[in-house]
């Protein structure tokens, strides 16, 4: 019996040091480990992505303390990208029920057709307790490829994540619990991890951004005044674009779009200069949580046609 075989045995049989093994059995694989609430995909520790470790000193401490643990895998520092693919649970997309999907490995079969290439089911395989699957590949060195779900930025489609760099999966012999019932994550394929296709390579990886233009664009001839106000204007959208947080990226940047807009719809300033300021105070936060350039471009396009439909009048200074 192998040892993979070995930890993923039902949960009622395994003894207490299984999932210890569990643990040293994916550090021998070379993928770094951290710890899970007994039961669940929660993380234990926090910055678990930079904590998650080979050392299996640290490993047997973790287990020996927390004997139910189970075991998490960061996918980024293991060089691993996982298609994490579901059953439906519910209705399937009519868009996708047409097509004859109703799981996430239904998804990855027909792109795999479309691309004509073979269904990637080659490589280690775990079995998830709700009828899911994690299908682990090697993630090329110095590709751009982050966390994908569903459809959404550079995803694959309906119920086929991608777990790389900043996510996790739960490992062989870890259990969930489903309706109070303790179900494991087996072994579906016990093979060699295959490379990552280079078609799912293609499709996963975002567009290379716009190149910087040379020079900053030049805003239209205008008064003193005026320039000092679009610049302040300018210096201001910038900002808040840069800091905004992630939940606040779409309205900040559609705010700031049309704020600037508002001076276009007066010729102070052109269209292509707004586009750069904003384009370059985003450019951070391309590639987290599925913001990629095409919402970035729309965006900034939209929040400049809302804003030019309103000119800005600048206050007289000599009222009171």
């Amino acid at each position: 019996m192998s040892a993979l075989a070995a930890v993923a045995s039902p949960p009622e049989l395994a003894d207490s040091t299984a999932l210890m093994q569990a643990a040293l059995t994916a550090v021998g694989r070379g993928w770094r480990v951290f710890p899970l609430d007994p039961g669940t995909k929660k993380p234990s520790i926090k910055r678990w992505e930079q904590r998650a470790t080979l050392d299996p000193v640290r490993i047997r401490r973790w287990w020996q303390r927390f004997p139910t643990s189970n075991v998490g895998i960061a996918c980024g520092p293991s060089g691993l990208l996982v298609l994490d693919l579901d059953a439906a649970h519910g209705p399937v997309p009519a868009h996708w029920a047409a097509l004859g999907v109703n799981h996430g490995r239904d998804v990855i079969a027909l792109l795999a057709e479309r691309a004509r290439q073979p269904d990637p089911v080659a490589t280690f395989t775990v079995a998830t307790p709700r009828d899911g699957e994690h299908r682990y590949f090697l993630r090329p060195p110095g590709a751009v490829l982050r966390s994908t779900v569903g459809e959404r930025g550079r995803g694959l489609g309906w119920r086929a994540d991608t777990r790389g760099p900043g996510a996790a999966v739960t490992f062989v012999g870890s259990v969930q619990v489903i309706d109070g019932r303790a179900v494991p994550y087996t072994v579906l394929r016990d093979l060699p991890v295959a490379p990552l296709p280079e078609w799912l390579i293609t499709a996963l990886t975002p567009p290379p951004p716009p190149s910087r233009p040379t020079q900053v664009p030049v805003l239209p001839a205008t008064g003193r005044r005026v320039t000092a106000y679009v610049n302040a204007a300018i210096a201001g959208e910038r900002h808040n674009v840069a800091t905004a947080e992630e939940g606040e990226r779409h309205i900040t940047l559609y705010a700031a779009a049309a704020a600037l807009g508002e001076l276009l719809a007066n010729d102070w300033i052109t269209r292509s200069a707004i586009t750069y300021h904003l384009t370059d105070a985003a450019r951070h936060h391309l590639g987290v949580a599925d913001f990629d350039w095409k919402e970035l471009s729309n965006t900034i396009h939209d929040g400049i046609e809302a804003g030019r439909q309103r000119p800005r009048v600048i206050p007289d200074r000599s009222r009171t």
